[in-house]
């Protein structure tokens, strides 16, 4: 899955996908090119996912938001962040590496694309478990007479992230982690330019975490169909995009 070009530090990441909770190629194999941008060599590649492969994960995520208690338990929602912080900070120096090969940039400016990121994943559980879902406003006076009123916040369902190239790994943790940490599920789509980043997060999440099947799911593709395919399903409640 991962090479090491031991004279210019250039490490490959994850090539497949995450599926409902499955680390999968598309049907046909095929695979695209990742290129490191400071060398112009392919450092390794990706896989080239397909519509019926963002469909798939679309699926998952609506199924797993509809009939499991990932929207609902928020100790749980916590417990796994939290396994997945542990996770990340365990191999945070492999993060980097395959960050440095796809974004180009220099070690002394990673600590905001692996540390912070990492960092916020514990902050995003925490905040999570301490918010207040249901908000009591007391008593008011209406023209009928006094009547009590509550606020629920209620996760939104199955949200669509579909990030850019740059600081590519600390905006595939903040446009997926708090949705997590809300009861949403998610399908990430991570730019062509820097699949690993994703790619690595599924891993993760698959091999380190107890998050549910289906309720994160990470699909690379270098045709622009398969993020105009995520976001218009309709079974995508909410859609996070950064780019332009």
């Amino acid at each position: 899955m991962t090479n090491v070009d031991s004279d210019t530090g250039v490490l490959a990441g994850e090539q497949r996908m995450l599926i409902d909770g499955e680390l999968r190629y598309t049907d046909s194999g095929a695979l695209f090119d990742v290129v490191h941008p400071a060398s112009e060599q392919v450092a390794g590649q990706a896989t080239d996912g397909t519509v019926t492969d963002v469909e798939r994960a679309t699926t998952a995520a609506r199924r797993a938001f509809d009939t499991t208690d990932w929207s609902r338990d928020v100790d749980f929602r916590h417990h796994c962040l939290r396994q997945l912080q542990e996770a990340l900070t365990a191999e945070q120096e492999r993060l980097r590496r395959i960050v440095i090969t796809e974004v180009g940039c220099p070690v002394s400016v990673t600590g905001s694309q692996i540390e912070s990121p990492i960092a916020e994943v514990g902050h995003w559980a925490e905040h999570g478990r301490a918010f207040d879902y249901l908000v009591d406003t007391g008593v008011h006076e209406t023209p009928l007479g006094p009547a009590r009123r509550k606020i629920q916040y209620d996760p939104v369902g199955v949200v669509g992230a579909i990030t850019p190239w740059n600081v590519p790994f600390y905006l595939n943790i903040a446009e997926t982690v708090p949705a997590l940490m809300a009861g949403n599920t998610v399908v990430l789509k991570p730019a062509q330019l820097t699949p690993w980043s994703g790619t690595e997060l599924g891993r993760i999440v698959a091999e380190k975490t107890d998050i549910p099947a289906g309720v994160f799911n990470v699909v690379t593709s270098n045709a622009n169909e398969v993020g105009a395919a995520l976001s218009a399903d309709p079974r995508v409640d909410m859609i996070t995009f950064t780019g332009s």
